[in-house]
């Protein structure tokens, strides 16, 4: 077995897709060639099963591997701008210019790839405010002392996830939310909430797993809870304008807060 990669303290989730990229680039398993199993790999990598899953589902998505279930993960092709065959060597003289290429055009598509993200984030996010504003709103008018006992448990197992990994953190976050706007009482406001919930979770995963720099939005949480046991409408339109457009200037290139952080 291959001495076991160290991983840094922080995000798993980065590191380990890091690693099997690594592995990938330099030819440990050929192509078509079945990975080891998620256990194997957790165990060498001495990480969870569920990080290295939501490694291997990054890596499938940019076509990387392919994921058939059933049968296991198979190498589909290795990073962008390496052509041939592991161990095939080109004329004397050009394998540094075709390295310098390739990393070029890796370098090019993680570019384009980190831009892509940001755009679809922040489209999400302007969803995200034309719901929850008007279910907040709602909220703060209809809420019942027992639902902020529910919302105070959906807060704490929010704080509890954040060190859980980007999926569990993003479930317990995505509840919190939910909840909010179920207590709206307006069952169309849910129920699109409900319809774009798969296309959120999604990005947010990898809103948590790659951006750097997120804000520390608990307080804003906390201050929503407050408003809606207070029945503060303001208030409450307040705290979640203030959570989404925090993340909204993150992502958005043409603020400046998106261009401090790209």
């Amino acid at each position: 077995m291959a001495e076991p990669t160290r991983l840094r303290h922080g995000p798993v989730v980065p590191q380990v897709e890091g690693a099997l990229r690594d592995m990938l680039r330099e030819g440990r398993w050929e192509r078509g060639e079945r990975l080891p199993n998620e256990v194997m790999l957790a165990a060498e990598l001495g990480v969870g099963r569920s990080s290295v899953r939501e490694a291997v589902r990054l890596l499938a998505r940019d076509g990387l591997l392919d994921v058939r279930h059933g049968s296991g993960t198979f190498v589909t092709r290795t990073e962008p701008g390496q052509t041939g065959q592991p161990g095939q060597t080109g004329q004397p003289g050009q394998s540094g210019q075709a390295e310098q290429t390739g990393q070029a055009d890796a370098a090019g598509e993680l570019d384009l790839r980190h831009l892509l993200r940001r755009a679809r984030l922040l489209e999400v996010y302007e969803v995200r405010r034309a719901l929850e504003v008007e279910a907040a709103r709602l909220a703060a008018r209809r809420t019942r002392p027992e639902d902020i006992a529910r919302l105070t448990a959906d807060l704490k197992r929010r704080q509890e996830a954040a060190e859980a990994g980007p999926a569990a953190f993003v479930d317990a976050d995505l509840e919190f939310h939910r909840t909010v706007v179920e207590l709206s009482g307006n069952a169309v406001l849910l129920g699109l909430f409900a319809s774009v919930l798969p296309v959120l979770r999604e990005a947010l995963v990898e809103m948590v797993t790659y951006e750097t720099g997120l804000p520390d939005l608990s307080c804003a949480h906390a201050d929503l809870l407050d408003a809606l046991a207070r029945g503060d409408a303001t208030a409450a339109i307040a705290a979640t304008t203030r959570h989404l457009e925090a993340v909204m200037a993150l992502v958005d290139p043409l603020s400046p807060a998106g261009e401090e952080v790209r």
